[in-house]
């Protein structure tokens, strides 16, 4: 599948007010700083589509990008910015729970990982949460570029042994970069098989 256009819809303080349409979503979430705004505009082949910048805790609403007039790409905001207060840091929880247990347009949620890190307590319970919530999602490891292959595949491998100490089965996981593009064929063949799948 390639992307021909991808335009800014809206940016929204909760579920009740994203856009009432139909079509299918894919979601963007992570850690604060993992590089979600410039994967999605890898994706998109669009420097400037979503907003990045150096400081951790840039997006701070549910924001909805329309792909090819058929469907959407969330960039929802970071988790675990630990410089946000605790107020806006409820906030932001509250937000992305009710968007994850209530919209209804959402076929799956893309949760970037950080290659170059250990385990991340933050990013385990997020996922436990949603698995116990039976909200579909997959890994996407980010900055691949950042390590060799051999530290990569360590890492990942640290990371799947981590998840199948509670895990019976691994959820899809894709490798990218969004400096290199790595990973941007994997991840927009799998959205296009789910669209087919969910037209089906």
């Amino acid at each position: 599948m390639q992307i021909h256009s991808a335009q800014f819809v809206i940016s929204s303080p909760d579920v009740m007010q994203c856009p009432q349409s139909r079509l299918p979503e894919y979601a963007f979430i992570g850690r604060s700083n993992v590089g979600k705004s410039s994967l999605i505009n890898m994706l998109c082949r669009q420097p400037q589509l979503a907003k990045t910048g150096q400081k951790p805790g840039k997006t701070l609403l549910i924001n909805h990008f329309i792909i090819d007039g058929t469907w959407h790409l969330v960039d929802l905001p970071g988790y675990g910015y630990a410089q946000a207060g605790k107020a806006q840091r409820e906030r932001l929880r509250k937000m992305i729970e009710r968007y994850c247990l209530l919209r209804e347009a959402l076929v799956s949620l893309f949760v970037l990982i950080d290659c170059r890190l250990a385990p991340q307590t933050v990013d385990l319970e997020f996922i436990q949460w949603l698995g116990e919530n039976e909200i579909p999602f997959s890994l996407v490891f980010t900055k691949a570029d950042k390590l060799g292959r051999v530290r990569l595949a360590e890492n990942i491998e640290a990371y799947k042994q981590q998840l199948l100490e509670s895990w019976e089965e691994l959820p899809p996981i894709f490798v990218t970069s969004a400096e290199s593009g790595l990973g941007r064929d994997e991840l927009l063949e799998y959205i296009d098989q789910l669209n087919h799948a969910d037209l089906g």
